[in-house]
């Protein structure tokens, strides 16, 4: 056990103008993640500090995207990283024994990338490897989109510190990072632990218990439909929940970017040309 906690580093890789996230994070996590798996506990901001519940706040300064995650990468010792966002809030209590038997068998196997997230976008291929009845599948990278994502999944460190090139900001990263994936056609491997916004498995399991799930709920930095779940929960909790329900409420009623201002109205370009034509010859 000690030896796997050593190895494996959970790290939510969050960015300083998405703070207002941070609380909603923290109570959705606390309330369904079991801190008894055994795993070392980053929130990784940029230069602002983070108090969250169970974690050590590690900073990575300003900077690209991927830039940053190397940073953070190269000041965490552990082997593995389960890879996090400060947007992705957990709707459903985790398997500790799942997560324990994972670790155990990346490590002992060497396994590079174990996406954890359910999509249709990945193909999958049919393995003898069960963990708590999920199929530990392998992907088809051929048939697959998005070999390279962003996604809950459990890292080799060296590994996803290779498909992490200098100033690739994050929709980049997963373009042309998976264009080399497929270049070099790793084994990637697949389980459908979590229901990503409540999506259906895509393998042949064996009727697994506790499947998690999570929602994004974020876009374009402001609150997308996926909060309102959130709040209605956090409307029924403590008086601080309650609160905090409420600003989430506000923000999403409003259309205001986590930094809390009205996101500009996007002005057509025939518009924006008339517009001057008028100010010039006024």
């Amino acid at each position: 056990m000690s030896t796997c906690k050593n190895n494996v580093a959970l790290l939510v890789h969050a960015c300083d103008s998405y703070e207002f996230l941070y609380k909603g994070f923290d109570y959705t996590f606390s309330e369904n993640w079991d801190f008894k798996i055994p795993c070392n506990y980053y929130f990784a901001t940029e230069a602002k500090n983070a108090d969250v519940n169970g974690f050590t706040n590690i900073k990575s300064g300003k900077g690209e995207w991927a830039d940053r995650l190397v940073t953070l990468l190269g000041n965490i010792d552990e082997e593995y990283v389960l890879y996090f966002q400060e947007d992705m809030w957990l709707s459903k209590p985790v398997n500790p024994m799942f997560f324990t038997a994972l670790f155990e068998q990346a490590i002992k196997n060497d396994w590079q990338q174990v996406k954890l997230h359910s999509s249709s976008v990945y193909k999958t291929k049919e393995t003898t490897n069960f963990i708590e009845g999920f199929n530990i599948a392998e992907i088809d990278n051929e048939a697959s989109n998005y070999l390279m994502s962003h996604q809950i999944t459990l890292w080799k460190k060296d590994f996803l510190l290779a498909q992490l090139y200098k100033k690739e900001h994050p929709w980049r990263n997963e373009r042309k990072g998976t264009k080399r994936l497929k270049k070099i056609n790793p084994l990637i491997l697949h389980a459908d632990y979590f229901a990503e916004n409540g999506a259906a498995e895509i393998n042949n399991n064996r009727n697994p218990t506790e499947r998690s799930e999570y929602y994004a709920v974020s876009f374009n930095s402001t609150l997308n439909h996926n909060a309102i779940r959130f709040i209605e929960v956090l409307k029924s909790g403590s008086q601080p929940q309650k609160d905090y329900a409420a600003e989430l409420l506000n923000h999403y009623d409003n259309n205001l970017t986590h930094n809390g201002k009205e996101r500009p109205k996007k002005v057509d370009f025939f518009k924006k040309l008339k517009t001057y034509l008028q100010k010039k010859n006024s």
